[in-house]
């Protein structure tokens, strides 16, 4: 998951991986714990591209309309997945 974070933030460093994995590991706790949903093993496409948001969110230096964007999102994403029965209650595909 880190090395696709890195790829769509773009980071070509490895000096924020530390950074990035822990923003990957927040992003799984808001999806799980606070919204409630179970998040298949392995990822899913949706799942990735809500943790990818998520960190997007957090790590890049953008302007505000910028970051209500990425914001508006990513809760968006998290809402699509918080109704879609795959991620509700350890339903699994």
């Amino acid at each position: 998951m880190l090395e696709k974070v890195k790829l769509a933030i773009p980071v070509t460093t490895d000096a924020y991986d530390s950074d990035l994995q822990d923003l990957i590991d927040a992003a799984k706790l808001d999806l799980t714990e606070t919204a409630g949903i179970v998040l298949p093993d392995p990822l899913d496409a949706l799942a990735e591209r809500a943790i990818i948001t998520y960190c997007k969110m957090h790590f890049l230096s953008v302007s505000d309309k910028e970051y209500d964007r990425i914001c508006t999102a990513y809760d968006k994403q998290k809402a699509q997945l918080m109704c879609a029965h795959n991620y509700i209650g350890g339903v699994q595909p």
